[in-house]
């Protein structure tokens, strides 16, 4: 680590402590505040917080962890109990935090970001930090720790090696700010906006804003757009000011936009006496004021305008959890609890719209927080229902229900969470897409576990936001002009069916595919409209296959005349069929040899037109076969002119699989195929990939025990430990998809950090894990496989390919699936 260590002793004098040492000399380098968290045992201080539950509780099982340093607001005098602990007793253990942290701000001199508003702050600090990072070396705050507690261990990770800092800050009542600002000491400030969000906790707008500038009070620049403060008469802080505006006199001063291509919008502006412009890579109004933020800053620190459009234009979406899980009675569950605004819920209700799978869409929605007019407020919320095609309304609170009227969908009403769940089972809620979305105060995470399927604990996550990087990442990688057909067959290489469909579905693919008719059967069934190619075929399968649309790859002659039958004895004229050939796969195809005859056989049946024709590269990602690569490009090239020349008339050619768009884009034709590489899992680079990681397969430790040296672990007794140690039981085994191959060490998982071997040979439904010397405990999460656990390290081990260990994850396993 990088981070400086503090004496002890410094530590008792800053946060003013009574100190009781049985090591003086100890060092502080890790701060604590979660007993399940514990890292760097040796230096490490534990905070005994009060909240939920009182952190005095755990002092014992974090000093059995290892910890030795505690700063407390009460602790047991029995001291002998804790031999060798260093006690620091302070009034308030959280302004105990606060104030470590702010010592050790005080020890750096470069820039500090501080951002506060209603919304938008988590956005546009992760933005900057994109925008900012090719110059800057950045810590900035892990995801949205912005309250009294996240605020001070942010700040914390500030080491030498870091040439800025972005810190968010988060309020919602009087009084918190001035704590906040003394840790982060910010010298630019940024406010977001100023919005209905967290307004309870204040007596007015006025004394919200004069509450979250604070934070700026002593800032060298203030950054904020004037329309937020309107009418407010305190004094603004910065002793240089920069402002933005959408319309209105401003440094920076946005006063045309335009919507490009369907995904930018071109933004026109002034800025000063010069004109400048900005394509920003969103279209939703919340985005493109949180880029505007972005914009303004890049101004106001002296960057050059073209430089900034250039880096705005590839700014990539920041992660907002949104929950996609199976629920009770055949329903689907979106859980996007995260906030509550009419701009979030917006987003949800977009996402809810996509989802196809049901016909029926049910919002779970509760009382909207903040204050103001509220007929307007829902008013407005009932239109924005009305647009989403939501059919039916289960409305929570006191507030919602009287305005019942508005809302002109099937509407039921409830005054609580706890009457709600009372009458779930009156519900009668049955194969419908269920979006939940509370303030938080609500606690609809208790209607979330009651709509949910209770199965296997062990889950596979599905990103959903990478997967959509990852499909865009491809398409940037193509020529103007070709599609993208989505290999979806097996389940989505085990992370989905329609989940996976309907996202692709939204992002406008142009084709699916999958291996079988049932598959694409289901599709149907779950509202999906794309064309959908069914890659094996056959006669049993052909009145499935035409009764829902779905179009037949066709290599080989026979299948050829039975679908010619079967479509002239339905008087079916021109009905779509894709044509494999055999280019050097020599796995299914028509070689060329047998082209001539297929043509015949095409020419004289008017019930059959070919829609595309397609071949399979054999090694696309492997440079030492990229003569075949060529060769096979040429030869498919070849052979579909002479069908084109023979038949008349034009179709889609399709070549290149996911390896091969990047490597091979002269072989691109009208359309590539792309499968795994939607996941973030692509051969063809060898070293740093430019996808990100969209499965994740997790579980949890069912027990730990403390064994004698010479105990075996396991059948057969294959484990051993022959010193002693600790080992963990993972709810996870070789039914799941975990391969036996990588027991007896050869498999590792990661838990808090620590990365474990497996010990003793892996069982059906569990494993077990050497975890001598980590702070693992029941219950803890277990990473099976992220982006650090690779996947194609796993399939190496195994002289496997990724496909095998992604498809391999058994249909037990629940899917849980995150849009952002």
């Amino acid at each position: 680590m990088n981070h400086k260590i503090y004496p002890v002793t410094e530590v008792g004098k800053v946060t003013g402590a009574f100190t009781h040492f049985s090591d003086p000399g100890a060092g502080i380098r890790t701060l604590s505040t979660d007993s399940r968290k514990l890292a760097d045992m040796d230096h490490a201080v534990f905070f005994a917080l009060a909240g939920r539950r009182d952190g005095h509780q755990f002092i014992p099982e974090v000093y059995q962890a290892g910890v030795r340093n505690f700063i407390v607001s009460a602790y047991d005098r029995d001291l002998d109990r804790y031999p060798g602990a260093n006690f620091l007793v302070v009034p308030d253990t959280l302004k105990a935090l606060q104030a470590l942290a702010a010592h050790h701000r005080s020890q750096f001199s470069f820039p500090v970001i501080a951002i506060t508003g209603s919304n938008g702050k988590t956005v546009v600090k992760e933005w900057l930090y994109q925008l900012l990072a090719p110059e800057y070396h950045v810590i900035r705050s892990p995801k949205s720790y912005n309250s009294q507690i996240g605020v001070p261990l942010s700040v914390w990770e500030m080491n030498e090696s870091h040439t800025l800092a972005i810190f968010e800050t988060g309020i919602s009542r009087t009084g918190e700010m001035e704590a906040l600002r003394e840790v982060i000491q910010p010298t630019i400030g940024i406010l977001t906006n100023i919005g209905e969000a967290h307004q309870s906790g204040f007596s007015s707008r006025e004394e919200k804003i004069a509450e979250k500038l604070r934070l700026f009070k002593q800032t060298g620049l203030f950054i904020y757009a004037p329309f937020y403060l309107e009418n407010y008469i305190g004094e603004i802080p910065g002793e240089r000011r920069f402002t933005w505006s959408r319309h209105g006199h401003a440094d920076l001063e946005v006063v045309d936009d335009e919507i490009l291509e369907d995904k930018y919008q071109f933004l026109r502006g002034r800025f000063g006496a010069e004109e400048v412009q900005c394509l920003v890579p969103f279209m939703d109004a919340a985005s493109v004021e949180n880029v505007i933020c972005c914009w303004a800053t890049l101004l106001a620190l002296g960057y050059d305008p073209e430089v900034a459009d250039d880096r705005l234009e590839k700014l990539q979406p920041v992660r907002m959890r949104l929950e996609l899980k199976n629920g009770i009675n055949n329903c689907s569950v979106i859980d996007d609890s995260y906030s509550l605004d009419t701009s979030s819920l917006a987003i949800a209700l977009d996402f809810l719209k996509q989802q196809n799978q049901h016909p029926k869409r049910t919002l779970i929605l509760s009382d909207l927080p903040g204050t103001g007019p509220q007929d307007d407020l829902y008013e407005q919320v009932a239109s924005l229902l009305g647009n989403k095609f939501v059919d039916r309304l289960i409305g929570v609170g006191p507030v919602i229900g009287t305005h019942h009227d508005k809302f002109k969908m099937q509407a039921q009403f409830f005054d609580s969470t706890e009457e709600l769940l009372d009458n779930l089972g009156n519900l009668k809620l049955v194969s419908e897409t269920i979006l939940l979305k509370g303030a938080r105060i609500f606690g609809f995470e208790r209607i979330s576990k009651a709509l949910t399927q209770k199965v296997h604990e062990t889950i596979l996550e599905i990103n959903l936001n990478a997967l959509e990087f990852n499909l865009n990442f491809y398409r940037s990688q193509l020529r103007p002009g070709v599609g993208i057909m989505a290999v979806v067959k097996a389940f989505s290489y085990g992370s989905g069916s329609f989940e996976i469909a309907n996202l692709l579905q939204f992002n406008k693919v142009d084709y699916l595919a999958v291996a079988f008719a049932d598959e694409g059967v289901a599709l149907r069934k779950a509202g999906i409209t794309l064309p959908i190619m069914v890659m094996s075929a056959d006669a049993g399968s052909l009145d499935t296959l035409i009764a829902h649309g779905l179009e037949p790859e066709v290599y080989s002659s026979r299948i050829l005349e039975e679908l010619i039958t079967v479509l002239s004895q339905k008087k079916t004229e021109k009905y779509p069929v894709h044509i494999k050939l055999d280019t050097g796969m020599h796995r299914l195809g028509f070689m060329p040899a047998e082209v001539g005859g297929m043509l015949e056989l095409l020419r004289n049946a008017p019930s059959v037109k070919v829609k595309s024709a397609f071949s399979h590269l054999v090694s696309s990602e492997d440079a030492a076969d990229d003569a075949f690569t060529s060769h096979q490009a040429a030869l498919f090239s070849e052979l579909t002119a002479t069908m084109e020349e023979t038949l008349g008339y034009s179709f889609l050619r399709h070549l290149s699989n996911t390896s091969g768009v990047t490597r091979h884009p002269s072989a691109q034709f009208d359309m590539v195929r792309l499968g795994i590489g939607l996941y973030g899992i692509d051969t063809a680079f060898k070293t740093r990939s430019p996808l990100q990681t969209a499965v994740v397969l997790k579980t949890s430790i069912s027990q730990v025990k403390i064994l004698e040296p010479g105990e075996t672990v396991g059948y057969n007794r294959r484990g051993v430990l022959p010193h002693g140690g600790k080992i963990a039981t993972v709810k996870i085994g070789y039914a799941d998809g975990y391969d036996r191959r990588l027991g007896n060490g050869a498999g590792k998982m990661s838990i808090n950090g620590y990365l474990v071997p497996t010990i003793g040979n892996i069982c059906m439904d569990m494993c077990m894990l050497d975890v001598t010397g980590t702070n693992a405990r029941e219950g803890d999460e277990v990473i099976v496989f992220d982006e650090e656990i690779r996947i194609e390290e796993m399939a190496r081990q195994l002289g496997t390919i990724p496909y095998e260990i992604l498809t391999g994850v058994s249909q037990r396993v629940k899917r849980v699936y995150f849009y952002e």
